[in-house]
C-alpha cells in the first residue's frame, strides 16, 4: 500500500515530512525547481506499515476563463459574460506540479490532501483530487485535518485522517465563477466606456471587484466627511484647583456651547458665585478586561495598529511564521480556545525568554486564568497562537511573533485592577466632575503593552462631600470643532468586517488592491497611516453613487449578501448553483442600469477627471450633457 500525501506548499511537505517519518526519509526532485518529492514509512491504520510520498503544489492548481471567442473586448458585449461559457485549465507555471502528481497518483492506493485547513485549502485539495484521478480513478481520497505544524497535530491528522468537505470546495467554486464573471463585465464596461473620454485613464484599464469596489466606498465616505466638514466654534468653561502639589482640572457637565452669549451668562454667574462645593464623591474598583484570543482579523487590526505594517505584510510573516510551526494557523475566525486546551505546555515553552518568561512562571505558578471565551468559532482552527519558543528572529517576523506570544499570554493572565474616584462639585448651578484612577495591579498589562490603562495614575487629593472652595482658575474658553481623521488601515479592516465584505483570509487582500489599483494610497501622519482616496478612486464612487442604484455598488449590500450565501454553501443550507444564478441576477440588474445611465457616470466623473481634448471625445461629451437625466 502507497499514501501520496500532498501539501499546499513546498515547506509543508518537508515540515510534515520531518515530523513523520522521524527524519528517516529519502527525496527525489520532480521537474518543478520547488517541488520534491519525500519517500518514507510509517504506521498506518492499524499500525499496517505503507510506503508515504509527501509531494505538494504551489496553491491553486487550476485556473478559469471564458472560452477563446469571448476573448475579444471590442467584439464582445460585456453583457454576455454573466451567461458566457467558462472552463478550467491547468494554470500556467502548473504544467511540471500536475504532471507530478499524475506519476505519483499511478502507484498510489490513497491520496491524503494535507492543505491549509480553510475553504481555500479544502478546494486546493478537490483540484489535487481531480487530477490524480485522471491518472487512478480508484484511488482512495481522505484529508488531513491541522492547525499547526507541530509533531502533535501532524500526527494525530495522520491517525485521524477525514473526509474532503466538498460543500467548502463548492462555496469557493461559486466566488471563483461569481468574482470572474461580475469582475470582467464591470471592469469591460467601466474601461470601455471611460477611457476614451477622460485623458488621464491614458487608455487603461479600470478593473471592478465586487469586494474592492465597496472597500474603497468606506475610504471615500470617510473622506468626503473629512472634506466637507464646516468646523464651528464653541465656548466652555474650565475650572482648576492648584492642591497638594496638584492640579486638579474639572470637566463641564455641558461640555461646550455653541452659543457664545449662553455661555457668557453661565460664567458670569460662576464669576459672581464662585464658591465650589463638593456635591458627590464616589469611589468604586474597576477592571481593565484583558483581550479575547486572537483571530485573523484582530491581529490585521492590532498589527497595523501597534507594528506599523501593513496589513497585507502581516498575513505574509504571519504564514511564513506558521510555514515554520512558530504559530498555529492565521486565518481563523475562531476567538475561543476548546475546553480541551493544553495551556500549561505552550505557557511552559515561553518561560526562557527574558522579556515575558517571568511573567509566564508566575503563571505556571498559579496566577493562570482561563481565557475569556468570545462569540465566534469556524469550528476549523483555534485562535492563534505560539506553538513553540523562538529565540532568533528579526525584522519583522519578530515583532508578529512577538505579538501572537504576548497576546496568547495576556489572554492567561487576570484582568487589570483599579480604583477610580469620581469627584461632583457645583458652581452657581452648574456642575463639574474630574475622574481619577490608580492602577491597584496591572496583570495582563505588564506583558501586554498595546493597551494602555491608567498610565498618568490620576491620584486625586482628598474632597469630602459637603467641603467647599474657591477654584483656582474659572476661565471661559473658545475653541472650534475640528474634522474627522480619514480611515487608518485598523478602521478600515473594522468596518470591512462588520460590513461583512471579504473574509478574515482576504480582507487583506481587498485593501491592498485597491492602492495597487491607484484608487487610493497610504499616508503616514502624525504616527498613524491613513488610506486616502485618490481622483480616480473618488471619481469611480462619485460616478457610480450618482446613478442612483437601489444598491450602489460602492456600498456593501450586495457583496454582503453574496458572502452571506456563500457561507450557507459551506454549511449545506445552499447549493452552490443557485447561489451562483441568484447573484448573478442581482448583479446583471446593476450591470443593466449601469449601463443605461452611463450618461449619469460620466457626468460624476468628469467632476475629477480631465475629458480629453480630442474632438470626437469633446463632441460625445458635451452631447451627454444636453440629455436630460
Amino acid at each position: 500500500m502507497k499514501v501520496l500525501c500532498v501539501a499546499e506548499k513546498p515547506s509543508i511537505a518537508k515540515s510534515t515530512t520531518q515530523i513523520l517519518s522521524l527524519g528517516a526519509y529519502s527525496f527525489r526532485a520532480s521537474k518543478n525547481k520547488y517541488i520534491k518529492n519525500y519517500d518514507f514509512k510509517c504506521k498506518h491504520q492499524g499500525n499496517q506499515m505503507v510506503d508515504v510520498t509527501m509531494t505538494s503544489v504551489l496553491g491553486h492548481l487550476l485556473a478559469s476563463d471564458f472560452t477563446s471567442e469571448y476573448s475579444s473586448w471590442d467584439k464582445v458585449s460585456p453583457l454576455t459574460l454573466f451567461d458566457a461559457p467558462i472552463v478550467k485549465f491547468v494554470a500556467k507555471g502548473n504544467e511540471e506540479v500536475r504532471n507530478n502528481l499524475i506519476n505519483e497518483a499511478r502507484s498510489s492506493t490513497e491520496v491524503m490532501i494535507w492543505t491549509d485547513c480553510d475553504r481555500e485549502g479544502e478546494n486546493i485539495g478537490a483540484e489535487i483530487v481531480e487530477i490524480c484521478r485522471e491518472a487512478n480513478s480508484e484511488i482512495k481520497v481522505s484529508r488531513a485535518k491541522f492547525s499547526a505544524i507541530i509533531p502533535q497535530q501532524i500526527n494525530r491528522a495522520w491517525i485521524t485522517s477525514t473526509d474532503l468537505d466538498y460543500r467548502q470546495s463548492n462555496a469557493v467554486d461559486a466566488r471563483i465563477e461569481l468574482d470572474l464573471r461580475i469582475g470582467a463585465a464591470f471592469t469591460r464596461l467601466q474601461t470601455l466606456t471611460l477611457r476614451n473620454i477622460f485623458a488621464e485613464l491614458n487608455n487603461n484599464v479600470i478593473s471592478y471587484g465586487s469586494c474592492q469596489f465597496p472597500t474603497l466606498g468606506f475610504v471615500v465616505d470617510q473622506y468626503l466627511k473629512v472634506q466637507n466638514f464646516v468646523s464651528e466654534l464653541f465656548w466652555k468653561i474650565n475650572v482648576t484647583l492648584n492642591r497638594d502639589n496638584s492640579i486638579t482640572t474639572f470637566n463641564w457637565k455641558r461640555t461646550r456651547l455653541f452659543d457664545r452669549l449662553t455661555c457668557l451668562v453661565i460664567y458670569e454667574q460662576c464669576v459672581e458665585n464662585p464658591l465650589a462645593t463638593v456635591v458627590k464623591v464616589t469611589s468604586r474598583e474597576v477592571h481593565k478586561w484583558k483581550p479575547y484570543p486572537l483571530t485573523t482579523v484582530e491581529l490585521l487590526k492590532n498589527g497595523s495598529r501597534n507594528l506599523h505594517l501593513s496589513s497585507d505584510r502581516i498575513m505574509q510573516v504571519s504564514e511564513k511564521l506558521y510555514n515554520k510551526g512558530y504559530i498555529s494557523y492565521p486565518r481563523t475566525e475562531t476567538d475561543q480556545f476548546d475546553n480541551q486546551f493544553d495551556f500549561n505546555t505552550l505557557i511552559e515553552k515561553q518561560i526562557q525568554d527574558p522579556q515575558w518568561g517571568d511573567i509566564a512562571k508566575k503563571l505556571l505558578d498559579g496566577e493562570f486564568r482561563l481565557p475569556g471565551k468570545g462569540k465566534h468559532n469556524d469550528f476549523a482552527h483555534p485562535p492563534i497562537h505560539p506553538t513553540t519558543y523562538v529565540s532568533n528572529l528579526t525584522g519583522e517576523e519578530k515583532k508578529v511573533y512577538e505579538f501572537v506570544v504576548r497576546r496568547f499570554l495576556a489572554c492567561c493572565s487576570d484582568h487589570a485592577t483599579g480604583f477610580e474616584t469620581t469627584v461632583e462639585i457645583k458652581i452657581w448651578e452648574e456642575t463639574f466632575t474630574v475622574t481619577g484612577l490608580v492602577v491597584l495591579e496591572r496583570n495582563y498589562l505588564e506583558v501586554y503593552p498595546y493597551d494602555r490603562w491608567g498610565d498618568s495614575n490620576t491620584n486625586l487629593p482628598n474632597f469630602q462631600e459637603g467641603e467647599t472652595f474657591i477654584p483656582t482658575v474659572c476661565e471661559m474658553v473658545e475653541g472650534c470643532t475640528t474634522p474627522p481623521e480619514c480611515l487608518t488601515e485598523a478602521d478600515l479592516i473594522s468596518i470591512m468586517d462588520q460590513n461583512g465584505i471579504g473574509t478574515d483570509a482576504t480582507i487583506h487582500e481587498h485593501i491592498a488592491k485597491i492602492v495597487e489599483r491607484n484608487y487610493a494610497k497610504k499616508e503616514p501622519r502624525n504616527g498613524k497611516t491613513f488610506i486616502v482616496p485618490l481622483k480616480l478612486g473618488i471619481a469611480l464612487v462619485e460616478g457610480y453613487d450618482s446613478i442612483g442604484l437601489d444598491k450602489s455598488l460602492s456600498k456593501p449590500f450586495l457583496r454582503r449578501e453574496m458572502e452571506s450565501s456563500l457561507k450557507l454553501v459551506c454549511e449545506g443550507r445552499q447549493q452552490k448553483d443557485n447561489v451562483v444564478r441568484e447573484s448573478l441576477t442581482m448583479y446583471k440588474d446593476m450591470y443593466i442600469k449601469t449601463s443605461t445611465n452611463a450618461t449619469n457616470l460620466i457626468k460624476g466623473i468628469s467632476k475629477y477627471l480631465q475629458v480629453s481634448n480630442d474632438e470626437t471625445n469633446l463632441e460625445i461629451f458635451n452631447d451627454m450633457l444636453t440629455i436630460d437625466t
